[in-house]
Order: structure tokens, then C-alpha cells, then sequence
């Protein structure tokens, strides 16, 4: 695809974005509501309570070895190519480009930028708390446990919790969080409870993680979800940083401040549907009129004074004289060549107001005195007729 055609795409997208946001009125931001800090506070006291039984080597420890010892991908081998590519709905990277196109558009619709950095608050959310938990624990994964019956932490692992599991709630999750309606919002909550469900549960299957690191990846998502709200002022100051930086960077544009190699990059996307490249252009040629290109002057070619006093021009002539043969063109540093003197009659060419009045109007043909009219024919008026 060429650029040129890329560019008036980019125009349009960020021109809906300069328009009021366009949200259903019924629907209001998200907020921390006391039942949502109850579910929050329940699954943050469960979260523990699932590290405190691994630290401690508990029956969930137990739990971990009896499935891996069980080995379900050599109970249903018939499955595993369909999971290897289910498990990919866990994957941070697919799943982020997918929610994210999705939201691209969700926030070219509605003119606002909120879903796009909602799912980036999100994402930076889970890698911190994921993350840390991870490095921090180190736990060894099935496939690498070097002492039956241990829990396998501080060994340099990082599988607990389980980071495709954490993903796939909060990738799939935020979808529902950001529902245009009550019914969308509830149809997205069990598509996405199913996929992440199943992408834990594969997991597991693969023997890649424990059950214990896929409970707490659930729990891991869904605090994240849960904590949105309390991000939501932040979410809208990012939002009004960016227009306000967009607004910043075409006063720079404007005045000329930017090199002209960074500024051809940065018009298709300041600009508000041509608009505002518009008015910059219509600026342009004011500020330096391209130079005007010398004009010829057409001269004439003035007679001597013999041929002046032996051929008279008359006035009609001379008003004609310009788009005649016999005028040439000079302009600077140019002078014409000689040319031959015309060739002229002895006798003089009379103008019509000289012509004979016997002469009808409109002929050529002189009127001559000495021709007798027929006889009978009634003599023809001087003027025509």
C-alpha cells in the first residue's frame, strides 16, 4: 500500500479523535464501589492465602505433584495439538495486538483515546505484579522440579503465578470492563471467564505449570481488573496529556521550530482531517511569492522618413500595427535582424472615407466616371442599395 494513501487513513482517524466523545448516556466510568472494594478485599486475602500454602509446603503442594505425576497430555494425547494453539489466547503478545485493534477502533468511534490507555494501565499492572511475584518466589516449573514433594521456590523459576493464565483474564477480561452496555458487559464477562479458564487449564494439561501457580494467575488478573477504577483519573489526565502535546507540537509545526524531515512524519498525525494542513499550506504561498517571469516587449519597427512621407498610415492602421507582420519582438540584450524593405506601388492606397462616391459600398473596384449608364435603366443611388 503506498504512503500517500496511508496518510489521508491516519487523517481521519485522529480527526474523529478532535471531536466530543461519543458515549452511550447511560453508561457511566467505572467506579470503586463498595461492593467492588468487598470482591477486591476477598480476592486479595485468597491470593495470600494461596502463596502462604505454597511457601509452607501445604496439601496444595501435595495437589501439584499427584496431576503432574498423573501427566494428562499422555492420558489424552488426541488433544494436544488443538491446545497447543488454544494456549496462545494466554499469550501477551497475540492477545495484546488483538484487544488492541479492537480497542483502536472502540476509540475511533467514540472520539477518545480512554480504551487504548486503559488497556495499557492494564497491561503495566499485571507485568508489575506478575513480575515481581515471579522473580521474587522463583519457583521451578514441572518440567525442571529437582526434589519430589517440594515446592520448588528461590531456584531462579519464574512460572509462579502463571503469566498466561494472569493474561488471558485481564486482556479478555478488559473488554468487559469497557462495554458499551449492561448486556455486552455480562455476554463479555463469560467469554472471557471461559478463555481464560481454559487457557489455565491447558497449561496444566501441557504440564508447563502447576496447579497452584494457574489458582493464583486467575487471582493475579482479576486484581488487576478489579483496581481499574482507581486508575481511572489517571487514565483521563493521560488522555488530555496527549491532546494537550498534540496541541503543543503544531504550535511548534506552525512556527517552523521542527526540521522539515520530522515535520513531513508528524502532519498526518496532527493533522485533523486535513484541516489544519490546510490552513498551513493556504499559509505558505503568502509568505514567498514565487518570482514572475519577464514579460516581452513588443516594439515596432519605425519607418525611415522617405518611407514615411511616400506611404501614409492611417489611424485604423495604427491601432492594428501591433498584431501585423511587419512588427517584431526585442526584448533585453536582443536586437532584431534587418529586414528588406517591402515592396510598394507608386500610387498612393486611399482609406474608404477618399474612396469615389460613385463606388458602391462595400466594393473594391473604383467607380469609373466615363461609363455611360444603359439606356433605360434607372441611374443607381451613390450610397447603395
Amino acid at each position: 500500500m503506498r504512503t500517500d494513501q496511508i496518510l489521508p487513513r491516519l487523517e481521519r482517524v485522529f480527526a474523529r479523535l478532535d471531536r466530543e466523545p461519543e458515549r452511550p448516556a447511560h453508561l457511566q466510568t467505572p467506579r470503586m464501589s463498595r461492593h467492588r472494594v468487598v470482591l477486591l478485599g476477598a480476592t486479595l486475602g485468597i491470593y495470600l492465602a494461596i502463596v502462604i500454602a505454597v511457601l509452607t509446603t501445604s496439601w496444595l503442594v501435595r495437589l501439584d505433584w499427584q496431576i503432574m505425576f498423573f501427566r494428562p497430555y499422555e492420558q489424552w494425547p488426541q488433544l494436544h495439538a488443538f491446545l497447543d494453539y488454544l494456549v496462545v489466547l494466554g499469550q501477551r503478545g497475540p492477545t495484546a495486538v488483538m484487544v488492541a485493534a479492537w480497542l483502536g477502533w472502540r476509540s475511533w468511534r467514540q472520539h477518545t483515546l480512554r480504551p487504548l490507555i486503559t488497556l495499557g494501565v492494564a497491561l503495566l499492572l499485571l507485568n508489575i505484579t506478575v513480575g515481581a511475584v515471579k522473580l521474587g518466589l522463583g519457583r521451578l516449573g514441572p518440567h525442571y522440579a529437582t526434589e519430589i514433594g517440594s515446592a520448588e521456590l528461590f531456584a531462579g523459576g519464574d512460572i509462579f503465578p502463571s503469566g498466561h493464565t494472569a493474561n488471558a483474564v485481564v486482556t479478555w477480561g478488559i473488554l468487559a470492563y469497557l462495554a458499551s452496555t449492561v448486556v455486552t458487559r455480562r455476554v463479555l464477562s463469560l467469554v472471557s471467564a471461559v478463555v481464560s479458564l481454559s487457557v489455565g487449564a491447558t497449561t496444566v494439561y501441557l504440564g508447563t505449570h502447576w496447579v497452584s501457580d494457574v489458582l493464583l494467575g486467575w487471582l493475579a488478573g482479576l486484581l488487576v481488573l478489579l483496581a481499574l477504577p482507581w486508575f481511572e483519573p489517571a487514565i483521563a489526565m493521560a488522555e488530555a496529556y496527549v491532546f494537550d502535546l498534540r496541541a503543543r507540537l503544531r504550535s511548534l509545526v506552525e512556527a517552523g521550530q521542527v526540521p522539515e524531515g520530522l515535520t513531513g512524519l508528524l502532519v498526518p498525525l496532527l493533522s485533523a482531517g486535513g484541516k489544519w494542513q490546510l490552513e498551513r499550506a493556504a499559509a505558505e504561498p503568502s509568505e514567498r511569492q514565487p518570482a514572475q517571469p519577464a514579460q516581452p516587449v513588443a516594439v515596432l519597427r519605425q519607418p525611415g522618413a522617405a518611407e514615411a512621407a511616400q506611404v501614409p498610415v492611417p489611424a485604423s492602421a495604427q491601432a492594428s500595427a501591433p498584431a501585423s507582420a511587419s512588427a517584431s519582438v526585442q526584448t533585453a540584450g536582443h536586437q532584431p535582424a534587418a529586414r528588406p524593405a517591402a515592396h510598394l506601388s507608386g500610387r498612393p492606397h486611399l482609406i474608404r472615407s477618399e474612396r469615389t462616391p460613385g463606388a458602391p459600398a462595400g466594393s473594391r473596384r473604383p467607380a469609373h466616371a466615363e461609363r455611360a449608364p444603359a439606356r433605360g435603366a434607372a441611374p443607381r443611388p451613390a450610397t447603395g442599395g
